[in-house]
């Protein structure tokens, strides 16, 4: 990462302190390259509780637990991997393009349980909407079974200008990339142009705090915090096979 990226991302932290975290695996080139950030969450934007939530297909609990990404039902024997990630954290679109495919390969073979939380803290950081907009686009996704799919058509179009976000149209052309068709497509339109899961999304934002996870992106297995100590896939995928019960 540039310097001056580095900074912007510092000051896209509320002023109240930063809590730096080392977030592993950035890919240049053919090598992968840890990355010290520092990101916090903002606690604006909570749910206060009192509406009640739509819950996304995949929802892994009443209290914004997480969607579920696996397709089908994972081994008996997988671990889990709980993700929380903003979409528009540049940490995180670089932790996708390091991690993300190995990711998904063991999410489709079966070998681990994902859990993906999608936090929108820098929304009130950057003074715009589009983190909740595409958490709650992606929980549409979910809807139509294709989370995964739609997930890394919006990491895949992250703009390089932190703050930038995604347009209306860009938000719709991700379903079209994540393999939405059909009557599938209309509901998924209806649901995003009607914030069908808003409440949603800013209860799992609440839960994530709760929950004591104040930086992203961050990673655990089986409940346990490894972002640190991820520092290529192959680290990931040796962890994970210890965790295999």
């Amino acid at each position: 990462m540039r310097p001056d990226a580095s900074k912007k991302i510092a000051a896209a932290a509320p002023k109240k302190g930063p809590n730096p975290v080392i977030i592993g695996a950035v890919i240049a080139a053919v090598v992968i390259v840890a990355v010290v950030v520092a990101i916090v969450m903002g606690t604006s934007g909570k749910s206060d509780g009192t509406a009640a939530s739509a819950q996304p297909s995949g929802a892994v609990a009443a209290d914004a637990g997480g969607i579920l990404a696996n397709a089908v039902p994972a081994k008996s024997n997988a671990p889990t991997l709980d993700l929380y990630e903003d979409f528009q954290c540049p940490v995180c679109g670089q932790f996708e393009k390091a991690m993300g495919p190995t990711i998904t390969t063991m999410v489709e073979a079966g070998d681990v349980k994902l859990i993906v939380h999608t936090l929108t803290f820098l929304d009130d950081n950057l003074k715009n909407g589009f983190s909740k907009k595409t958490a709650n686009a992606v929980a549409c996704a979910a809807d139509a079974g294709r989370f995964l799919e739609y997930h890394a058509a919006v990491f895949a179009a992250q703009p390089a200008q932190e703050g930038a976000g995604y347009t209306d149209a860009q938000i719709e052309e991700f379903a079209t990339t994540a393999g939405i068709t059909g009557p599938a497509l209309t509901t998924w339109q209806k649901c995003n142009s009607s914030n069908q899961h808003a409440q949603y999304v800013l209860d799992t934002q609440t839960a994530a705090e709760k929950a004591g996870v104040n930086s992203t992106p961050t990673l655990q297995l089986d409940g346990k915090d490894i972002t640190k100590t991820l520092t290529t896939p192959e680290s990931l995928i040796s962890q994970v096979k210890l965790a295999t019960k």
